[in-house]
């Protein structure tokens, strides 16, 4: 008895000592001799000269008092978090935008079906027939602000409708539209693309192979799904839409819509009563997801460092942990008497814990919970970088159009543009840390490279080939 006393006060002093000496020597070569003679120490005289064991902590686990390691700070650890998680969304948002600009591109150039304008939208009454230059710029400017106001028209109604908590309204417009997209246009594109590679299909095979299609597609957008193929199916959506703007807006009002759309863009988020911005703080503070139909998401889970753990986990651990000593006290060949001085000695060993320097702290690794709760995969579907699909069709829209004049020039310049304003807009989602709309950089530096590369790259790149002169 007397002498398993001596070695319990020998063993607790003995833990103080090295934590004192860490205090006034912080010398790290010293902290991990003492860690590594910690690590050497039998169960039992680990149990003996531990600090305190943590609430929740498993059965016979032990605490050995380490000095703190200096944490690092904070703010530079969130912006290389912030880093980090900017240049992979860069990423996961390039390789989408890029396929659906490579999809229109393709289908410019390999299907005359969508560069021929004999068919013209209802929004668009004035079709640029006339053959003077000022003519064509006040029927641009006409059609693109009726098409504007249809668009502003439309935005409200679903505002509206959002903040009336009509779901039902909304899901329904928004399956019909997919309904619309995936089965008519997409049964135009399939013909016109039959046509144009010549590969002869009956009608009971196509009509098999549309319903097929049509129906994976509602269900993936509009229900549950495999998350890549969500986004494949709402990048092809994207670019049947960028087809349709190209196929049926007049050649100059296309050139206006993007500029005129751009400045909406603007106006609809950043002013206070703009309707997209109302739409996105709505959905925050109801904590609501926006509808997948109208949201590309890269889904991307980024960590923030958490200061403190979560006080429901401890609690379940020790339950279980304190049962379990009690229930196998007597297995392990620990008798009463044993538990007894054990009892008797932790009042003055805590006391002496106590008494220590508040910057020592108990760290204790726990091994993991087999009942620990599975990992909810919703989750993962709500984070990350947004990207609404009208930003998808009007990128699409202006490369498309480029590519529609077959000047391969042109069209990698508006394509090295787009991404080069993405790559700035988020940049300054970054910084600024809210919704910012995705169009105003990335057309505004398209339509710069565009009329820059067509009026004067275009030319001399022309004239140098003629005069056979390479650079």
């Amino acid at each position: 008895m007397s002498e398993s006393g001596s070695d319990l006060d020998a063993t607790e002093h003995t833990a103080l000592m090295d934590g004192h000496i860490a205090e006034a020597r912080p010398d790290r070569e010293l902290a991990e001799r003492i860690a590594r003679k910690r690590k050497t120490k039998s169960d039992n005289q680990r149990s003996y000269g531990s600090v305190e064991q943590i609430e929740g902590g498993p059965s016979g686990a032990s605490i050995a008092q380490q000095p703190r390691v200096p944490a690092a700070p904070v703010e530079p650890q969130i912006e290389e978090l912030e880093l980090k998680y900017g240049a992979r969304h860069v990423i996961k948002l390039f390789v989408p935008v890029t396929l659906c600009m490579l999809v229109v591109v393709a289908t410019i150039s390999s299907i005359n079906f969508y560069s021929v304008k004999d068919v013209y939208l209802a929004y668009t009454p004035f079709h640029e027939e006339s053959p003077y230059a000022s003519t064509k710029v006040w029927n641009a400017l006409a059609n693109s602000m009726i098409l504007l106001c249809v668009i502003a028209l439309m935005t409200v109604l679903l505002i509206v409708l959002y903040k009336k908590k009509c779901y039902k309204t909304i899901h329904g417009w928004l399956i019909l539209s997919s309904l619309i997209l995936l089965f008519l246009f997409s049964y135009l594109y399939i013909e016109e693309a039959l046509i144009a590679y010549n590969i002869p299909m009956d009608y009971i095979t196509l009509g098999f192979v549309l319903w097929n299609f049509g129906v994976m597609g509602m269900i993936v957008i509009h229900w549950k799904g495999p998350l890549r193929l969500q986004q494949a199916y709402l990048i092809f959506i994207a670019a049947l839409m960028a087809l349709v703007f190209i196929k049926y807006l007049p050649e100059w009002t296309t050139w206006a819509v993007l500029a005129v759309i751009s400045i909406w863009d603007l106006v609809a988020v950043l002013t206070p009563k703009g309707p997209l911005r109302i739409l996105v703080e709505t959905a925050q503070e109801r904590n609501e997801p926006i509808f997948p139909a109208l949201i590309y998401s890269s889904t991307v889970m980024y960590c923030m460092a958490a200061a403190s753990p979560a006080p429901g986990a401890a609690g379940t651990v020790e339950g279980e942990g304190r049962d379990g000593t009690e229930a196998g006290g007597g297995e392990a060949g620990f008798d009463a008497a044993w538990r007894e001085r054990r009892d008797e000695g932790a009042a003055p060993r805590r006391l002496r814990v106590d008494s220590a320097p508040p910057r020592y702290v108990t760290r204790l690794d726990p091994p993991h919970a087999p009942h620990a709760p599975p990992h909810a995969p919703d989750l993962d579907e709500e984070k990350g970088v947004k990207l609404g699909l009208g930003d998808f069709i009007f990128y699409s829209v202006l490369v498309g159009k480029a590519s529609s004049y077959g000047d391969w020039n042109t069209t990698l310049a508006c394509f090295v543009a787009i991404l080069i304003g993405l790559c700035l807009t988020l940049l300054l989602l970054a910084i600024l840390k809210k919704a910012l709309p995705a169009l105003p950089i990335s057309i505004t530096f398209g339509l710069i490279f565009y009329f820059a590369t067509r009026s004067v790259v275009k030319p001399f790149a022309d004239a140098l080939a003629a005069e056979q002169v390479f650079i």
